[in-house]
């Protein structure tokens, strides 16, 4: 190993193969990692086709030329396809024009194929140089100074079909353009009780068609991985005329542009527009929504997640060993993940081979138990009506909210009634939060009371934040007792966690809370113990981002700082991650706190960046900050030091946050974690258990915690969590705004 590679002269990154949202912001998080760490970073234009041809489409970037792409749809610097590229004479020219750039370190940001290709440029770039210097192109010296190549790749791909990650980047920015598409479609065909079959992209991957087909109520899904028995014309037909009988309007039919039947035949959507049409006399419409999947500016996720993952490659490039292998960036649960990048392009390319040999059971093993349990969900929950199997034990559970709205809430609702009753279970609402369970507000819930529930934002049973003493205790209880009330799942926030301990905790004095109890996170705040992400945080982002995207393009006009104000109570959540989505100069967080002399130096900041041609600030606030250092005092101070440079407004974003229609995301975890809380609860009673739960995201997985562990797990005095993983990323942002 050659000293004189100890550490890259210069990274470069590339985008490659179809584009993806959020690829901006990766790009952005490259370059600004890099010259964080004082590393020159070149940005490659036009994709491969951009590193054979050399010239001016490698250019340095400055970190202030990241600026304004985070909203951006695509790829600033641009994606080609490259047939030279293919050649080992293309491939030669490429290493020429890096070597010539002093640039020996590579981000590849796209699909399977893309980054495989650059993992065999890598692997032949000592035989490269070598052929450079054989033929005079370049010096034996300048060759043995750029021996190796480091070599990392990011995942940009709309289809989420890359093994090893749970996410790859643009894929939750298309889960909401389809998802939008289907929402709207489901008005229209109720008003004309048609049906649609709506085509959404994957040849070899359902994971658009799935999920969206989970988050909108689709009546029938068709996927690669998993095709129909033999007999689906038919058994499709039953199901949608078996919804119309009870009263559906409309149906909607999802495939993915790949699904076959199970001899590999194509099933396309004018083969079930036809059926429909012949079988039932369906009025039916085809929509293919095509190229609008890849487009829009990118979700609060992609946003974030892709800045994550930039920010690790460069960091991954920087500790590599010359001649390591090229690794992969990517996501398990929460976290961020390094692996070995051809065993991950291997273990994807395999699972196309199993769908092309008819190895389907094979094909839904390799996409994980995630993918497989919203497939087996999502049977269920699009039935016509319940399937119970018979002499099942007719428990009683109900279901209440706690705390205050978040979107989701009646995803969860939706979710546990229907599937409750196809467990044969009675399912309770109840009415008014805890407050309601006090005064008997409790009704019983049919299949298609909540048809429509899942896309619906706000909390249709009611909720609010009343936390029961000991009066109240014992009203409940009666009330329990009186219902027959066998378990309770409680879905909320702050409040509904410390009304459920407290029952839990009575349990010994009243014989009727002596039942399974399980709480599952939903709240905008995240701020809730035993779980690293709550339902309804990604929603909230959604609308912060999308607010924060119109304010910033107000400010551009007037040379303005705006101080943004965002929920989170003692919890700095979403003010970190919206900061981090949007490109926020400044973050002030509850953990942190704000003292005079750091609002100092941010004055002198920003002036300095007005001076140097800056035409736009952001800082985000979180509501808990400070009790001195309001919202209006930064304004305040910032508007008076600003000077002639700049003027400084202030926004409360408020309730808004909580309001709108859940996101894909939560649509989907709220209903995949009700059913691990009904499985919970169908445990305990089956089994005689009594034990109360929390349910949460945790290093990566769905784990339960003991109820009786909440008091430890908070902080006092304070609405928050011991432990809040998501800190970890406060460098980050001062790294991204360096």
């Amino acid at each position: 190993m050659s000293d004189a590679q100890s550490a890259p002269s210069s990274v470069a990154v590339l985008t490659s193969g179809g584009d993806a949202s959020g690829m901006n912001a990766a790009v952005r998080a490259v370059i600004r990692t890099a010259a964080h760490h004082g590393i020159d970073v070149y940005a490659v234009h036009e994709g491969y086709h951009g590193l054979v041809t050399g010239g001016d489409l490698i250019r340095r970037m400055e970190p202030a030329e990241a600026d304004g792409i985070l909203h951006l749809g695509g790829t600033v610097i641009g994606t080609a396809r490259s047939n030279q590229f293919r050649t080992r004479e293309g491939r030669r020219a490429a290493a020429r024009n890096l070597v010539e750039h002093d640039i020996d370190a590579l981000v590849v940001i796209g699909g399977d194929g893309s980054l495989a290709g650059a993992n065999l440029f890598r692997e032949e770039w000592p035989g490269l140089l070598a052929e450079l210097v054989d033929s005079e192109v370049i010096s034996s010296d300048v060759a043995e100074s750029h021996s190796f190549l480091r070599l990392v790749g990011l995942v940009g791909s709309i289809d989420n079909d890359m093994s090893g990650t749970d996410m790859t980047i643009g894929a939750d920015t298309a889960l909401h353009r389809i998802v939008e598409a289907l929402d709207a479609l489901h008005s229209t065909a109720a008003s004309h009780q048609r049906t649609f079959v709506v085509e959404v992209m994957g040849r070899n991957c359902g994971y658009l068609a799935l999920m969206s087909s989970l988050a909108t109520a689709a009546s029938w899904v068709l996927i690669p991985e998993q095709p129909p028995a033999e007999d689906w014309p038919q058994q499709m037909c039953q199901d949608i005329k078996a919804g119309r009988d009870i009263g559906r309007r409309h149906s909607v039919v999802v495939l993915a542009e790949g699904a076959h039947d199970r001899d590999g035949s194509p099933i396309t959507a004018e083969r079930v527009k036809t059926l429909l049409e012949d079988e039932l006399g369906e009025d039916t419409r085809i929509t293919v929504l095509g190229h609008v999947q890849r487009g829009g500016a990118p979700s609060a996720f992609d946003r974030y997640f892709a800045t994550l993952l930039g920010h690790a490659a460069v960091e991954r490039l920087l500790a590599d060993e010359p001649g390591a292998p090229a690794q992969m960036v990517g996501l398990r649960g929460d976290r961020v993940v390094t692996l070995p990048l051809m065993e991950c392009v291997a273990d994807t390319q395999q699972v196309a081979e199993r769908i092309k040999t008819h190895d389907y059971a094979g094909a839904m093993e390799l996409r994980g138990g995630n993918f497989r349990q919203a497939y087996e969900i999502l049977q269920t929950v699009q039935q016509a009506a319940p399937r119970p199997v018979p002499a099942q034990r007719r428990f009683r559970i109900a279901v209440v909210h706690g705390g205050g709205p978040a979107p989701g809430m009646n995803t969860v609702v939706r979710a546990a009634v229907r599937l409750g009753l196809d467990r044969g279970y009675t399912v309770l609402a109840v009415k008014n939060g805890f407050r309601g369970l006090r005064e008997g507000d409790i009704s019983e819930m049919g299949w298609m009371d909540v048809s429509s529930w899942v896309a619906e934002g706000g909390a249709e049973i009611g909720t609010n934040r009343d936390v029961p003493g000991p009066a109240a205790i014992a009203q409940i209880a009666e009330q329990v007792a009186a219902h027959h009330i066998d378990a309770l799942l409680m879905a909320g926030g702050w409040a509904g966690y410390q009304a459920a301990y407290e029952l839990h905790r009575h349990r010994d004095h009243y014989a009727a809370l002596d039942i399974p109890i399980v709480c599952m996170p939903v709240t905008i705040n995240n701020d809730v113990p035993a779980t690293e992400l709550s339902i309804g945080s990604d929603t909230a982002l959604n609308s912060i981002v999308a607010d924060v995207d119109k304010i910033r393009r107000s400010a551009v006009a007037t040379r303005r700082v705006f101080v943004v104000e965002v929920m989170g109570h003692d919890c700095g959540y979403l003010a970190l991650l919206s900061g981090l989505a949007t490109g926020a100069e400044r973050i002030y967080l509850p953990e942190q706190g704000i003292t005079l002399d750091g609002l100092t130096a941010d004055v002198h900041a920003l002036a300095d960046g007005f001076r140097a041609g800056k035409r736009v600030g952001l800082l985000v606030r979180s509501e808990g900050s400070d009790r001195v250092y309001t919202t209006g005092f930064i304004t305040s101070l910032f508007q008076k030091e600003g000077g002639e440079l700049f003027d400084a407004r202030e926004e409360v974003l408020g309730h808004v946050q909580e309001g709108g229609n859940p996101s894909p995301f939560d649509r989907v975890q709220a209903t995949i974690l009700t059913a691990r809380c009904l499985e919970f609860l169908s445990q305990e009673l089956e089994s005689g258990g009594r034990a109360g739960a929390m349910i949460g995201f945790r290093s990566g997985e769905l784990q339960f915690t003991n109820l009786t562990e909440y008091p430890a797990l908070i902080e006092e005095n304070v609405q928050r969590p011991t432990e809040q993983r998501w800190m970890e990323h406060r460098n980050l942002a001062v790294v991204m705004r360096d």
